[in-house]
């Protein structure tokens, strides 16, 4: 691993892992030569990440030159330390990473700096950096020998929210959505811990190359929340320009787990992801006449209530799906008949042909409905399903098995668990659906929340705050040191020495 001091906005990453002030960074074994001299030893001085300078002040000068002016090199027996014990030996520099990134927040394809410290980690590791792929997105490669190659994946992007944590370091950033909003930002979606637990991912990885051979691809993806991030960095040639991966990997943090237990999804793990506009037209008139008008919010309403049938009757009962219409815009005044209503509508499915159905379905509803209340040819309900939908996420069944047995024999069967397909959206399944016939695919869970709040809440029949939530605030060390155990300890599997 190629280390080294390198500045961060005003913080100072060292080698270890840890931050400091970057004012401060010559002090680190100055101040320990001044102690030594003040006793009037010349005894072996430590310095940061463990370093000992033997010979105490007349070797000081020339190993202050070297910290700080090349990568120091990191000892031999890190690589043999346990995994565990590694990130809890840097978990104060990983949570000094945390706040940093949850402090300063960025909205999707606006994650400039965001994107500067992941590629800055990446190189420090030792591994070939490009930046800018598919907007914001960073590419860091760490070539190894012969043998497979693994892609593992973090998203960057924060959320259009007001944090209302009360944390120390908690988000005072302001900015605006791409509807032109501004509002405060957040991540909401506990993407610091992917980022954090990235950064320690590749740093194991990176110090561990005498146990695997083979690639190492470990993108920094922007813009999840919006479902374009990865088809960005596709489109920006992830697969022609870098090496294409046998296996891709990548977690989530969930609100439902208890910190640092993991669970994995066979098959199906996320859903398609459709939003949908429907402009139901009609003749408006006073409130007082609706004889003379064509009213579009009884239309508007008969459709809301067909459109629940679209699961309930026409969707077979095994294959899960939801219509959801989240929004219904009509009128301005209690006596005028508007001529037109708004409805928004969320659709969720997983396979791409259950997805087919409902849209289609949504279209057939809308115009039976009109057909029925006599509206004109003219003037049926337009349907528009926004482009750019976020398709569902698939888990390599088998692939999966593989990696929950895996994590099951290493963290224990208590620690990793089933879990069920949900109904949420993430674009990470664009990666193994590039190139489906090679690529096995897997994302999966580590809780983040403390298992006694769980209980807590349990006993009182509350609800704890979900991902999105202005005050969802994870356990962050647990997500941090589970995350980055289990990809390192996946990646080495994958690519292990014959």
């Amino acid at each position: 691993m190629r280390g080294g001091r390198k500045a961060i906005g005003n913080l100072l990453v060292r080698p270890c892992g840890g931050m400091v002030d970057a004012i401060d960074s010559k002090s680190i074994v100055e101040r320990r030569a001044r102690s030594s001299r003040a006793r009037g030893t010349n005894q072996a001085i430590a310095g940061p990440c463990g370093t000992v300078y033997p010979g105490g002040m007349k070797m000081i000068a020339a190993a202050a030159t070297a910290l700080l002016a090349l990568a120091a090199p990191l000892h031999a027996q890190v690589a043999a330390e346990p995994v565990a014990q590694r990130i809890q030996a840097d978990m104060p520099g990983l949570l000094a990473i945390y706040r940093d990134l949850h402090a300063n927040p960025e909205l999707s394809f606006q994650e400039l700096r965001t994107a500067r410290i992941m590629a800055d980690a990446a190189r420090q590791a030792g591994f070939a950096v490009t930046e800018k792929v598919g907007r914001t997105g960073v590419v860091a490669v760490l070539r190894n020998g012969a043998g497979p190659t693994v892609l593992i994946r973090t998203d960057m992007d924060a959320l259009p929210v007001t944090e209302q944590t009360g944390l120390p370091f908690a988000s005072k950033a302001r900015g605006l959505s791409r509807a032109g909003v501004e509002s405060g930002i957040m991540h909401a979606c506990a993407h610091d811990t992917h980022m954090t637990a990235w950064i320690e991912t590749a740093r194991l990885l990176a110090t561990r190359r005498g146990a695997w051979s083979g690639t190492l691809v470990m993108i920094a993806q922007p813009a999840e929340e919006i479902g374009e991030g990865a088809r960005a960095m596709l489109a920006d040639g992830l697969y022609t320009r870098f090496p294409k991966p046998d296996y891709v990997l990548a977690f989530h943090n969930s609100a439902d787990l208890a910190a640092g237990v993991l669970g994995t999804t066979r098959g199906f793990a996320m859903a398609n992801v459709d939003s949908v506009d429907v402009l139901v037209r009609g003749v408006g008139g006073h409130g007082a006449a609706p004889q003379t008008t064509k009213d579009p919010i009884v239309l508007a309403s008969a459709i809301v209530m067909r459109l629940q049938t679209l699961v309930s009757r026409d969707q077979n009962p095994v294959d899960p799906a939801v219509v959801t219409v989240g929004s219904f815009q009509g009128g301005t005044t209690h006596n005028i008949i508007p001529a037109e209503v708004a409805l928004q509508l969320t659709v969720r499915s997983y396979s791409d042909r259950t997805r087919t159905r409902l849209l289609d379905g949504i279209r057939r509803i809308a115009s039976g409905e009109a057909i029925a209340s006599g509206i004109a040819e003219s003037a049926m309900p337009v349907v528009t399903v926004k482009p750019g939908y976020t398709r569902a996420t698939w888990n390599t069944p088998d692939f999966t098995g593989r990696m929950t047995t895996l994590l099951r024999g290493h963290f224990g069967a208590a620690r990793v668990v089933d879990l069920p397909p949900a109904m949420v959206g993430e674009d990470f399944g664009e990666y193994g659906r590039a190139a489906p016939d090679h690529i096995a695919s897997l994302i999966f869970r580590v809780g983040g929340v403390p298992a006694d709040r769980i209980a807590a809440a349990e006993r009182e029949g509350r609800e704890l705050p979900s991902l999105h939530s202005p005050t969802y605030a994870p356990q962050a060390d647990a997500v941090i040191a589970a995350a980055a155990e289990a990809l390192t300890v996946s990646a080495m599997d994958l690519l292990r020495r014959d």
